[in-house]
């Protein structure tokens, strides 16, 4: 019995890192992991990505966005499992009181399609508070242009 590849290796999961990956680097103009092509290289993107250093975070357009994409540095600093992280709202990531404030940088991201230098505090899933700094939130967006979600990435955190 051959074991189930991890969910960021699935189909799905290249075609989200694929478009994480261009949708930053057409955000920003340059690329989020310098050295790899993920138009060429999926595999391998999608296995750099999920290994880098630098925390990435996706949610999908839902009305309530849920989580679609949390890298191993994310599911570290939220101490959560893929299967916990992946699929809860992404406004769990924040206290309660901070979470009009993510929504607007959220907001204002998606008017830009992009937004640099944002911070904010966090919560982890045993309620440990943190401070992310300079971070990106970028539109993700299909190889048609077709919105799929918002993506954020930083590294620079600490805890408070």
């Amino acid at each position: 019995m051959t074991p189930a590849e991890p969910p960021w290796l699935t189909p799905h999961g290249l075609r989200l890192a694929r478009r994480l990956l261009l949708s930053h680097e057409r955000a920003f103009g340059v690329p989020l992991l310098p050295g790899l092509d993920p138009a060429h290289e999926q595999r391998l993107a999608a296995q750099a990505l999920f290994a880098a250093e630098r925390v990435v975070l996706a949610h999908d357009e839902a009305g309530d966005p849920r989580l679609i994409y949390a890298n191993r540095a994310a599911l570290r600093l939220w101490r959560r499992r893929w299967d916990t992280m992946v699929g809860m709202p992404s406004r769990l990531t924040a206290e309660p009181c901070q979470r009009a404030a993510r929504a607007e940088a959220l907001e204002r991201a998606r008017r830009r399609s992009a937004l640099q230098g944002y911070g904010g505090i966090r919560i982890d899933s045993r309620g440990r508070r943190f401070r992310i700094e300079n971070a990106r939130l970028w539109r993700v967006v299909d190889e048609s242009g077709s919105a799929w979600g918002q993506a954020a990435a930083f590294g620079r955190w600490w805890w408070l």
